[in-house]
């Protein structure tokens, strides 16, 4: 017998060896070709495989999950920025809200006579952060991409209340008839002395329409965590939600670190103004910055950017408090503030977003000139849309965004020296 056959032999004996000594056939044995099966094959299976059908994607693919999308951005028309000369800035824009036959927007405004400087140069009329010595202003809209700007809303408030240096970061929330605008409130210079980078606590206003008149609460509604806590310096970017009959604000901590690690928590309150009670396992987010949220289902779903393990994701909790990543994405906003029709209306059948406001930073920073500018996103992530072009997660940039990336001249020289 030759060696070619004793090798054909042998391979069909082992063929038949494990066809006979486990269930089904070879074909079910591996993974199957074609359509992704439905439901979760009965075998083994890669913990990446495993996600697929165990996670909390809520689907099998891209195309088919309701919170995957990608992002488009459409420039504003209506606002002015005084030809980019950086004493001009808007900002962190709020949730969109629609009344009185149109759409009504609220943000951070900087109106200095400088661009921001240092904490060293910065001083009661020159800014030392893009958000220093700022108000809150509004904007409204027929189209929600014609945007005309109405006034403030939120001047800063009279010493010594929490709010005298600035006011910045809002977000809205209607409840029992009321508007209530939450926003971050400065006694100190961000990033002056005395701080550990930008510390505030949270303020809130109220008014019986969203053209004010607001009245200010005129009291810290979201306290600092006590010493030693995560959040005992930092309580930014409030978010407010109606659900399960109480107030849901989210916001943003840092827990220290070089780079510091941000995190979201939540407070809940049965009123706008408190008292507002932390939850037991904050954060309930481990990443973000300016994180926006919307009811979604039953549950909260979150735009997760910018910052930690989990940054550019889409993440979703049935109860609001215990997050899982649901999709991955990118070109993702920057600080986001959507349109929620129903942040409010605390239904249990959240129905998502398909389009908001975010911001553009550090224009002009290279020529001291630094500002931000407010844009359109668009996207898919509602119930009741359905735009496949949204749902590609191939995107091509063109190769002058990725070269704007490129190395540092310290990075260039180290790896030149090394390649020598």
């Amino acid at each position: 017998m030759t060696f070619l056959r004793i090798a054909l032999l042998l391979s069909a004996l082992s063929i038949s060896a494990c066809q006979q000594t486990t269930e089904g056939t070879i074909e079910e044995e591996w993974f199957p070709y074609g359509n992704l099966p439905r439901s979760k094959p009965n075998k083994p299976l890669s913990a990446a495989l495993d996600r697929v059908y165990e996670g909390s994607y809520g689907s099998l693919e891209v195309a088919t999950n309701e919170l995957f999308s990608n992002f488009k951005y459409t420039p504003l028309e209506g606002l002015d920025y005084r030809n980019g000369d950086g004493t001009l800035s808007r900002r962190d824009a709020t949730k969109i809200i629609r009344a009185n036959g149109k759409y009504y927007v609220w943000y951070t405004r900087r109106n200095t006579s400088t661009p921001p400087r240092s904490s060293e140069e910065a001083n009661d009329t020159i800014p030392s952060r893009d958000w220093d010595l700022a108000e809150i202003w509004y904007a409204t809209s027929e189209d929600g991409f014609v945007w005309e700007e109405q006034g403030v809303a939120i001047p800063r408030l009279e010493k010594p209340y929490a709010g005298w240096r600035s006011v910045s970061t809002p977000d809205i929330l209607f409840w029992k008839g009321k508007y209530y605008l939450y926003y971050q409130a400065y006694t100190k210079m961000p990033g002056g002395p005395g701080t550990k980078g930008d510390d505030c606590p949270v303020g809130c206003s109220v008014a019986d329409s969203p053209d004010g008149p607001w009245t200010p609460s005129n009291k810290v509604v979201i306290e600092n965590g006590p010493p030693g806590t995560w959040d005992q310096y930092v309580i930014h970017d409030p978010y407010a939600l109606a659900y399960k009959g109480k107030i849901y604000v989210y916001y943003k901590g840092e827990m220290g670190g070089s780079p510091k690690v941000r995190a979201q928590g939540l407070a809940i309150a049965d009123h706008p103004f408190g008292s507002f009670k932390k939850h037991p396992l904050n954060p309930v987010i481990n990443s973000g910055h300016e994180t926006a949220l919307f009811p979604f289902k039953e549950g909260i779903a979150a735009l997760v950017s910018r910052h930690g393990l989990e940054h550019n994701t889409i993440q979703y909790a049935p109860d609001g408090v215990n997050f899982e990543v649901a999709a991955i994405s990118s070109l993702f906003p920057i600080a986001p503030g959507a349109y929620v029709a129903d942040a409010f209306a605390d239904n249990g059948n959240g129905r998502g977003i398909t389009w908001g406001l975010c911001h553009f930073r550090n224009i002009g920073l290279a020529e001291g000139k630094s500002h931000s500018m407010l844009a359109r996103f668009d996207c898919d992530l509602s119930l009741d849309w359905h735009d496949p072009a949204m749902k590609e997660s191939d995107i091509f940039n063109h190769p002058n965004i990725n070269f704007q990336f490129g190395l540092s001249e310290e990075q260039r020289k180290r790896i030149e020296a090394r390649s020598h």
